[in-house]
């Protein structure tokens, strides 16, 4: 399904954009289905949130400057129904509704607060016709094993089931910002849609450390021959090395990351485990969090006012070292230096170890799964986030200190 690059494509690329992939649990080593979004937005400064105020309980990425969460922009419920989107630039062509557009957020709150399967997000989007104002696709897992892709206009919805091998013959399907029932000459992310299918093709097993390690932080590039992967690599942080930073995975507008990993058919759906980088994907860790309304979430991922969380807030500020440029379009310009270099001591070369440590450690709780170790490990994850960070960023870049936590 490999899509033909165009000048135009080259000239047109979408701002706020978003790559993602659904894989079956065929796929995997042990069976549970694996939901990506890697998020682009200009709203940078994201949050963590579990609701429980209406309708089924669940647990999103929501802009922090909104506060009542009115809009999730990726999450799960209490029945292990999980859903994500990506915007499609090609899918309403030609078509015109005298509603307000961009409703994808709305939309996926109530999906997650009223389906519990995808038989009932199908009923949800059948009853919305026509009334909604929505260019998406839509990926969607539940705790029956399903998991598809809608591609959803105004009117129609077309169901790509990754479970058929006719459909998905690797056992996964990947989107970014186009629908393959669109308008095949207008949309975005294609080159992203290269990229990710050519790393995928080369992976015999998929699990959520691939997704974050290699697909989210995936430094190919999809059309031009600039992998910064393979590049001769800066000595240390002082030599700097600009590069054109266009149409990779990461971008500028990169807010977060969430992978679901969902449950096997007949497993008990808050066995779940969503792997979230809420922040910049060079300089943030990945946080592993559990389904559970009585535990509360780590602080670091949270947050009670507009402000950002701990981890959103000190991922933008070391993101700015990344992008020196003061003049022009300073989003298109980076410093390779500080992504990686020779030394090891670029950003995302420090980040990607210190969370090999959080990663073990959330392997770890995933076997006892029991009250004391979820909290006993929120506690160590606030803790050793801020004792990372704390040295290594101004204190008047942050907009306040996570208070230091008692780990027992």
């Amino acid at each position: 399904m490999k899509k033909t690059i165009t000048i135009f494509l080259l000239l047109f690329s979408g701002l706020f954009a978003c790559t993602s992939a659904i894989i079956s649990g065929k796929a995997t080593p042990d069976g549970r289905p694996l939901l990506w979004k890697h998020r682009d937005t200009g709203s940078l400064e994201n949050k963590l949130v579990f609701i429980t105020e209406s309708g089924f309980d669940f647990l999103g990425v929501a802009n922090a400057t909104d506060l009542k969460s009115e809009e999730i922009w990726m999450g799960m419920n209490e029945k292990g129904f999980a859903i994500m989107n990506t915007a499609s630039y090609n899918i309403n062509e030609g078509l015109s509704l005298d509603i307000e557009r961009d409703q994808e957020g709305i939309f996926m709150r109530q999906a997650l607060e009223s389906c519990a399967n995808l038989h009932d997000f199908e009923l949800m989007l059948d009853r919305t016709s026509g009334k909604r104002g929505i260019d998406a696709n839509f990926g969607v897992i539940d705790a029956r094993g399903n998991a598809a892709f809608y591609e959803t206009g105004f009117y129609e919805h077309t169901k790509f089931d990754v479970n058929d091998p006719e459909i998905a013959p690797e056992g996964y399907l990947i989107r970014t910002n186009f629908s393959f029932t669109g308008k095949g000459d207008k949309g975005v992310g294609y080159i992203r849609y290269d990229a990710t299918s050519a790393l995928f093709a080369k992976q015999n097993e998929f699990t959520p450390e691939f997704i974050m390690k290699e697909a989210t932080r995936n430094m190919d590039h999809g059309l031009l021959i600039n992998d910064i992967g393979n590049t001769k690599l800066p000595k240390d942080l002082g030599d700097v090395k600009m590069l054109d930073f266009q149409d990779y995975i990461i971008r500028y507008y990169s807010a977060s990351v969430l992978v679901v990993q969902g449950t096997q058919p007949g497993e008990d759906p808050g066995n779940a485990v969503l792997w979230t980088i809420l922040g910049f994907p060079m300089t943030t860790m990945v946080t592993p969090v559990f389904f559970s309304k009585e535990i509360d979430l780590p602080q670091v991922l949270t947050t009670q006012s507009t402000d950002a969380p701990f981890l959103s807030a000190a991922s933008i500020a070391l993101k700015d070292e990344f992008f020196p440029v003061k003049f022009d379009d300073k989003k298109n310009y980076i410093d390779v230096s500080k992504i990686k270099n020779r030394k090891k001591t670029g950003y995302m070369q420090r980040v990607m170890k210190a969370e090999d440590l959080i990663i073990e450690k959330a392997r770890h709780v995933m076997e006892s799964r029991s009250k004391d170790s979820i909290e006993n490990y929120y506690k160590w994850l606030d803790q050793y986030i801020y004792d990372f960070y704390a040295p290594i960023i101004p204190t008047e870049k942050l907009k306040y200190d996570l208070p230091r936590c008692a780990v027992e």
